[in-house]
């Protein structure tokens, strides 16, 4: 059977975009994290929270760094595979990538100097400022990125002229309709991550009676935002949800598994679509219950996948499992986030080792469901790669598909060392824990304790790293 090129260019990105996602996100809701523990240290002058606060910008540090090495490749990826993307979109979605650097790199990049290595360097205000400084500056890139992604899903702003799109209006191109939804749940998504991991992080040394006084406050702070976010998140998802039935309402429709083209749906619990038959074999659903979630009317009506040609199709079967996996961890960490708010006021949290067992296993959660939810937005896109500009097959370089299947098997083996050795030493700071006391500096000077990127560089020696 011939290789197909598109499909193989399309399989490198994805392989790529998913190992990178994982990393802006964390650093997204680390780096708020970590300017918090600053703040709070300048405010109490508790020398356990500036430990604490070292503790995680050693692991932030090395997190930061893998973000922007994966990152580097993605936009390569737009010249090698996609040229074709690149000569019909790229007079708008050029400048916005464009003033994500000029924005948010340059920010990250004044400040994240003076975040890494001015502990004892700086003034402690200086210090919080420029961890601040770095956290708005993920954010801001947040906001270029989502403002650029949300654009290809429904484009705004733009005219057509001789098959290729430029810009007329660039508040509409920016603040297009699906945007401000994509962009809270994306971010809420990053803060509600990093919150779950800093949550397992303590309960995992809370169980090993390591470092009691930094892992309750780990908890407690991290258990504090997932009281208010998870809840936040089901909300915020229901209205981009609603978004999505008005703007995408072929994506929609896969994600919900409803193949009729006007009925009153069910809430597909469970089912396996078929697609060549075009219905859900195995349906276990609740009747109505989509209709009204969807529309908010019990007898309401939105289109089904039967309301669209088969070439205007997304995929169903990723889209609708993908859907319900981000949907069910979802569920899970507001399940969670409650269980331990109860337990907290009982006076009872760090004495639960059930509970403490339960979130010390449930840091990749996060992770996956922001995974799952990008397989959401970018298959259920297709077979567009700009809806009704351009299609995905279009888009594409005239490159050989033998030449793309040798480079995709490179960036499996090259992703699969670099990315293990450095998700492995992420691991080894984390068990390491908080620093004690501090540490002298290795040129002999007294009294000078080691910068974070100085500590992750003398325990990458120590380790073996």
């Amino acid at each position: 059977m011939p290789l197909d090129a598109t499909m193989l260019a399309r399989l490198q990105f994805a392989f790529t975009v998913t190992f990178h996602i994982i990393f802006p996100a964390f650093t997204i809701g680390l780096s708020a994290f970590i300017a918090t523990l600053l703040g709070r240290y300048l405010i109490t002058g508790e020398e356990r929270i500036k430990r604490l606060a070292r503790y995680w910008t050693k692991i932030f540090a090395v997190s930061f760094a893998m973000g922007v090495v994966s990152g580097i490749v993605l936009s390569y990826q737009f010249g090698t595979n996609w040229s074709r993307f690149s000569v019909v979109v790229g007079n708008t979605i050029g400048p916005l990538i464009g003033y994500e650097v000029l924005t948010a790199f340059f920010l990250e990049a004044t400040f994240l100097g003076i975040m890494l290595f001015g502990w004892n360097r700086v003034s402690d205000r200086l210090h919080f400022i420029s961890a601040l400084m770095v956290a708005i500056g993920t954010a801001i890139s947040a906001f270029w990125i989502l403002s650029a992604n949300s654009w290809m899903q429904y484009p705004t702003g733009h005219e057509v002229r001789n098959g290729i799109a430029y810009p007329v209006d660039w508040w509409q191109i920016i603040f297009n309709p699906t945007f401000p939804f994509r962009l809270a749940h994306m971010v809420t998504a990053a803060y509600l991550t990093t919150a779950v991991v800093v949550i397992a992080v303590g309960a995992r040394h809370l169980l090993a009676d390591r470092f009691p006084d930094q892992s309750r406050t780990m908890i407690k702070m991290g258990l504090a935002l997932t009281l208010i976010l998870a809840p936040a998140q089901l909300v915020i998802g229901d209205l981009h949800g609603l978004a999505t039935a008005r703007y995408q309402p072929a994506k929609l429709a896969a994600m919900e598994g409803h193949w009729p083209a006007r009925e009153v749906a069910p809430l597909v619990l469970f089912g396996i679509p078929n697609e060549k038959a075009e219905r859900n074999d195995w349906e276990i659903a609740i009747p109505r219950l989509g209709s009204f979630i969807i529309t908010h009317d019990w007898n309401g009506v939105y289109p089904g996948l039967k309301s669209f040609a088969p070439d205007e199709r997304p995929p169903v079967l990723p889209v609708f499992f993908a859907f319900r996996l981000m949907v069910a961890i979802g569920m899970f960490l507001i399940a969670l986030a409650f269980w331990g708010g109860v337990q907290w006021w009982r006076g009872r949290l760090f004495e639960d080792r059930l509970w403490l067992k339960v979130a010390s296993w449930s840091w990749p959660l996060g992770f996956v469901a922001i995974v799952a939810g990008w397989m959401v937005t970018e298959i259920g896109r297709q077979p567009w790669i700009a809806t009704g500009i351009l299609r995905t097959a279009d888009a594409r370089s005239p490159v050989a598909a033998e030449t793309v299947a040798i480079t995709l098997a490179l960036f499996v083996v090259v992703y699969g060392i670099v990315f293990t050795m450095g998700i492995r030493y992420i691991n080894l700071l984390v068990n390491k824990g908080p620093d004690p006391e501090a540490t002298a500096d290795p040129r002999g000077v007294p009294n000078r304790p080691l910068s974070a990127a100085e500590d992750a560089v003398r325990d990458a020696s120590q380790q073996g790293a």
